[in-house]
């Protein structure tokens, strides 16, 4: 932790004279823009899994049809031809569990009075008025909601409303895609197919993630929310021009 401190506090000082006292902010933003840039390829590999799975419905349909009467035999066909065409079921997981790490390693850094013996000097740092190490509890606490502190969560809220309606109409239109493809293929949520069950309850509860977010940021210190609410504007982004 006391070398990734060092780190943020490197980038802030190369950002102050554009951010001002806002630098480390500033840096958490960028350091969560290139935690996405390392794991965009496997954005795209998941965007490819999912167009070639929903490519997948019509032939997982005649192997319904032939194996119907056989369950496990079924099961084995269907892995056998997502083996056989490259196709993970679970791909698409990738991107957002290689970005966990990130988020715990800001939110411990945020948390902590001390660093290797020292005093956390990043607790110094604000966003506006707003601590970085400081919760939306805090701002309430000092201030109220249109306090300093409080206006700054209320802006990071609105962000977050906005993104998660953006992302709440892409999942759905995603949803109801991928439920067309399957209808016409005769390849609904059949618990048969290897984890298509799971699949299809994901699918349900996708369109409505977006929303936790603001749990999310109205719990985790102010710089694990800057990265949540970074990640999931790019994720909007990014997902609207890979499904495209």
């Amino acid at each position: 932790m006391s070398v990734f401190a060092t780190l943020v506090e490197q980038l802030a000082d190369l950002l102050r004279p554009l951010f001002g006292l806002s630098a480390a902010a500033a840096a958490i933003i960028a350091f969560t823009a290139l935690v996405r840039l390392l794991v965009h390829p496997l954005s795209r590999a998941a965007a490819r899994g999912q167009k070639a799975r929903a490519a997948l419905q019509p032939r997982i349909a005649e192997l319904r049809r032939k194996h119907g009467k056989n369950p496990e035999k079924l099961q084995k066909a269907v892995m056998e031809l997502h083996a056989e065409e490259k196709v993970s079921p679970l791909s698409g997981c990738l991107p957002s569990l290689l970005q966990l790490p990130a988020f715990f390693l800001l939110y411990h850094l945020f948390s902590s009075g001390s660093i290797g013996g020292e005093p956390n000097a990043l607790l110094t740092h604000q966003l506006l008025d707003a601590p970085l190490g400081g919760r939306w509890a805090d701002a309430l606490d000092d201030g109220g909601a249109f306090g300093g502190a409080g206006l700054v969560y209320l802006g990071l809220f609105a962000v977050v409303t906005v993104v998660a309606y953006f992302s709440y109409r892409l999942s759905r239109r995603m949803t109801e895609a991928s439920a067309a493809t399957a209808g016409t293929a005769g390849a609904g949520a059949d618990p048969q197919v290897p984890g298509a069950a799971a699949m299809g309850g994901v699918m349900k509860v996708m369109p409505f993630m977006s929303f936790f977010t603001l749990v999310t940021v109205a719990v985790v210190p102010l710089a694990a929310a800057l990265y949540v609410v970074t990640s999931t504007t790019w994720s909007v982004i990014e997902r609207s021009v890979l499904y495209r």
